[in-house]
């Protein structure tokens, strides 16, 4: 299952693991898009605990891939890491579900490389990995994000209250979702195509 890359040459873009080579690459990325980022990002509630550094946070990606737990993408867009997509709470037997999250450089934004890497991402559960459903939390102030979905066609479900710690806070979240049997010709095609 792990590890896997995905590529659209149609769109020039790439979804594979994140390296430890990434780093300088990573860092610049999300030193560019602090601000831009800081309303979406996840923080942990409890006062003095911080997210893993870089290296330890590729490291935990790779053993919960293995471990079939989660699909950690890094985004690659003309050879150029552009940011990162991960599908966590891979859930198996009578589930068969995950949840996605997902961030882009403002600097590539709005040129629809999300939407396809969503699809990609999407595409690659249902077909490879067998997964009936994928779940997309978005806060309801996100309003690029709310674009993602609704470009993709994901049924908006329900609110979420307190949903997840982002940027110091317990926030609400709006929770979107797509069943395999809704895009059986793929979601990638779905978006292309209609």
């Amino acid at each position: 299952m792990w590890p896997v890359i995905l590529t659209d040459r149609q769109s020039d873009i790439v979804l594979r693991p994140l390296h430890r080579r990434d780093e300088s690459q990573w860092r610049e990325v999300r030193r560019h898009n602090r601000d831009w980022l800081r309303p979406w990002d996840a923080t942990l509630p409890n006062p003095g605990q911080e997210l893993p550094g870089f290296r330890a946070m590729v490291r935990m990606h790779d053993k919960q891939a293995k471990r079939g737990q989660s699909v950690p993408f890094a985004i690659e867009v003309g050879g150029d890491f552009r940011g990162q997509l991960t599908v966590t709470g891979l859930t198996w037997g009578s589930i068969l579900s995950g949840q996605m999250g997902y961030w882009i450089d403002s600097r590539v934004a709005g040129r629809g490389i999300t939407p396809v890497a969503v699809a990609m991402a999407v595409d690659h559960c249902f077909f490879a990995l067998g997964l009936h459903r994928i779940e997309i939390n978005i806060r309801p102030e996100n309003t690029a994000s709310l674009r993602v979905v609704s470009k993709l066609g994901l049924r908006d479900e329900s609110v979420r209250t307190r949903y997840m710690h982002i940027d110091g806070q317990w926030c609400d979240h709006r929770s979107f979702a797509i069943l395999a049997e809704e895009v059986p010709q793929g979601l990638l095609a779905a978006y292309r195509y209609g």
